[in-house]
């Protein structure tokens, strides 16, 4: 071990990471995830989905192009941690007005550099997801193992990274109103919205029909968020009551809420899916659209039988659920992301058909 290293990663089976710290200096007990993103590190950073996940970044350099204001997909950024082979305190970009470690230490976030992550990469796609203590070079194995078995695992993380009271993010000219329950949105969510003349009203995860109902939507949106979507009762409730009165479209954890709202069920990937290169087949095109993803969580395809939900999209490396829709009650939704930014852009036609789907509600008021 060198003297340059001042920070540790120990995994829960016992394996050790030496590496130098930036960002906050604290501890932290994380599941590991990796995303195989070559860019977009403060949408990562900034990814509410991503709140107790230390994340492990496959690209090699990270920092080098800083932190810009207009950028973030949160204002205050949750993830568990950063985990990068190199990392870069001096950005050559001209629309930077911070570093990442400034974002990470004002978040309290904490990162650690010159960690091995491509052995890191396979032992997590090899082994799978596992918890891990983010802590000073001279903890002990035994001492940081009791850490981590001493650590709970959360069960709350939508509701600490949801709204606490509604807000809103009107356009010029809007043609729809739109109710969007926050599990841990994204802003570009809301952007990608807006742009398509609707004026958001975002509401915490643990909002009621009847408070629903008394906006008078157009269509109701349930974002992405972290977590296991089995612990988001209130929300798959809030399905089964609105479910057509209203077009309903999810993204990622929304999506797996829609389908436990149906009668589906869902299950833990092994690592899950993160980065912006995921083929996925839209099966009613035929087309394959290459998606950005970031979840651990999949809607069990077999159990889709007798819901009434009709199976659109699938992941064309693993073949796993990746889009549902009711066409009854105006009801789909997709696992992966279809704002994401920076990333692919193939597939903003979601967010089209689901003003579509407002039309048509509208037409049949």
């Amino acid at each position: 071990m060198e003297k340059r290293f001042d920070r540790k990663l120990v995994l829960e089976t016992g394996e050790e990471y030496y590496g130098r710290g930036f960002g906050d200096g604290r501890e932290a007990v994380c599941e590991l995830v990796f995303n195989t993103s070559m860019v977009g590190y403060q949408e990562i950073v900034s990814d509410p989905s991503y709140t107790d996940q230390a994340v492990v970044m496959t690209y090699p350099i990270i920092g080098n192009y800083g932190i810009t204001d207009d950028d973030f997909e949160t204002k205050t950024p949750t993830i568990g941690g950063l985990i990068v082979r190199e990392y870069n305190d001096q950005p050559s970009n001209f629309r930077y007005t911070r570093t990442l470690a400034e974002i990470l230490e004002e978040n309290h976030i904490p990162g650690i550099s010159q960690i091995d992550t491509r052995k890191l990469t396979r032992s997590i796609r090899d082994k799978g997801s596992r918890r891990a203590l983010l802590t000073g070079v001279d903890t002990p194995v035994e001492e940081a193992l009791k850490r981590i078995a001493g650590t709970p695992v959360p069960h709350d993380a939508v509701s600490r990274v949801s709204c606490k009271k509604r807000w809103y993010s009107r356009t010029a000219n809007h043609r729809f109103n739109v109710v969007a329950v926050d599990c841990g949105i994204k802003l570009n969510i809301v952007r990608s919205l807006n742009a398509r003349g609707c004026n958001v009203t975002v509401v915490p995860w643990n909002t009621d029909a009847a408070q629903i109902r008394a906006m008078k939507p157009d269509g109701v949106f349930l974002s992405n968020g972290p977590g296991d979507p089995e612990d988001v009762v209130p929300v798959i409730e809030l399905v089964r009551a609105l479910r057509g009165e209203a077009p309903i479209f999810g993204i990622c954890l929304g999506h797996q809420l829609i389908s436990l709202a149906y009668g589906a069920r869902t299950y833990k990937l092994k690592f899950g899916h993160r980065g912006g290169n995921h083929p996925v087949k839209n099966l009613e095109t035929g087309k394959i659209e290459i998606t950005s993803q970031n979840h651990s969580y999949a809607v069990d395809a077999d159990s889709l039988a007798g819901t009434g939900l009709e199976l659109t999209h699938i992941n064309l490396l693993d073949n796993t659920v990746e889009g549902v829709r009711c066409e009854r009650d105006r009801v789909f939704s997709v696992q992966y992301h279809p704002e994401s930014a920076p990333g692919p852009q193939d597939s903003g036609y979601l967010f089209d058909r689901f003003i579509k789907s407002m039309k048509e509600a509208q037409r049949h008021a």
